[in-house]
């Protein structure tokens, strides 16, 4: 599993745009920046529609005014899901999200998360991290069925004043 200290890999993932879906490259995402990532199980999942989503589109300002140049929101899902999700999430346009359709990045990470027995295939754990110019210095990764670490708020508390 990734950890503090750590480059995140380098890989093409496809994000959704105005244009229709583009391929980035991760390393370019985080280069020279410091940006906030969390992944969740599934796009349009109860949790992380109504609470993880939301926590950190409520948060955009409080997390940009701590020096945090961009949040990417990364699912085990097809980059046509993660734009459907996007737009039906209020004041997401300030998030990118990432759409890990094979769950390769998940898999590099090694957070990945075997839902096969309730028919979900292979998803990310809940996690959140913070990393600067692709160097992780903070991950917090969730118990099963936990959401408290990997909160926007948790998160804010996390970065440096």
């Amino acid at each position: 599993m990734i950890k503090v200290g750590d480059k995140l890999p380098s890989m093409k993932l496809m994000t959704p745009g105005a244009e229709g879906p583009r391929e980035v490259d991760t390393a370019d995402l985080f280069a020279g920046k410091t940006v906030v990532m969390f992944a969740v199980p599934g796009a349009f999942t109860p949790t992380c529609s109504a609470k993880h989503l939301p926590g950190f589109t409520e948060h955009y300002d409080a997390l940009k005014a701590k020096g945090v140049d961009s949040i990417i929101c990364l699912a085990v899902n097809d980059v046509f899901v993660m734009g459907a999700w996007a737009a039906s999430q209020k004041g997401a346009e300030h998030i990118t999200f990432l759409a890990d359709g094979s769950g390769m990045f998940t898999r590099a990470l090694g957070l990945e998360l075997d839902l096969v027995a309730r028919g979900l295939g292979v998803r990310s754990q809940r996690f959140a991290l913070i990393a600067k110019d692709g160097v992780v210095t903070h991950l917090a990764v969730e118990q099963a069925g936990g959401f408290e670490v990997s909160r926007a708020e948790a998160i804010l508390e996390a970065l440096p004043a």
